[in-house]
């Protein structure tokens, strides 16, 4: 099982959709994500559900007051859309298409909606090789929550250590894992260890060591 945007979509290619209005899309893009994940924590702690495709708007209105950006509604509308043509990473269709040759089930556990991970997996020319996807809207609640973990446990009736989950967040790294759940956490930037929860059981630079490791 796979997260979706930021393992298997570079959310970094977003830059390209904010740079037509922005000198500095990096800071944009990057201030978009954190408000999009914060208010995806929220609305789980405080118990009041919406859309990922809402939040993302709310999201990107923020981003934009916080770097000064003022646009008109079509403008607002195409970049929030952009959501659904995030590129993927370079290695990401090679290592789905060897997985799929083994003939492992390949699924995505997503907080997006299905509507927009389908665009967003078809745009990027990897949905054919995505056997089901999972969304948190079957629960109304956002990763690290352990009922989205427990989707993928019902879906494919098993126990959850008979299940991989990849993904390159640190912090759904640490949720999957105290689910239960073997994690491959794609580290591709880096970054420390988290310091609170369960660790994944192996730790890679690049998806392009995942078949390895499923071998």
């Amino acid at each position: 099982m796979f997260d979706l945007f930021g393992t298997l979509l570079d959310i970094a290619s977003l830059r390209a959709a904010a740079g037509r209005h922005t000198t500095d899309p990096a800071a944009l893009v990057a201030t978009w994500r954190e408000k999009q994940l914060g208010y995806a924590f929220a609305a789980t702690i405080m118990q009041r559900y919406a859309s990922f495709d809402e939040l993302t708007e709310r999201a990107l209105e923020y981003a934009l007051a916080r770097h000064g950006v003022a646009l008109d509604a079509a403008a607002f509308a195409a970049l929030a859309q952009a959501w659904c043509r995030v590129e993927p990473y370079p290695e990401a269709r090679a290592v789905l298409e060897e997985l799929h040759a083994r003939r492992i089930p390949c699924a995505v556990l997503t907080n997006g909606t299905r509507a927009t991970a389908h665009a967003a997996m078809d745009a990027a020319g990897i949905g054919t090789l995505i056997d089901v996807t999972l969304s948190v809207d079957d629960v109304r609640a956002y990763k690290p929550d352990p009922r989205v973990y427990a989707l993928a446990t019902a879906h494919y009736e098993t126990t959850a250590d008979q299940l991989v989950f990849v993904t390159s967040n640190g912090w759904d790294a640490t949720g999957a894992a105290e689910a239960g759940l073997r994690v491959a956490w794609c580290n591709r930037l880096g970054a420390p260890a988290e310091t609170f929860g369960a660790t994944p059981d192996w730790t890679f630079s690049t998806l392009a060591e995942l078949p390895a490791l499923v071998a």
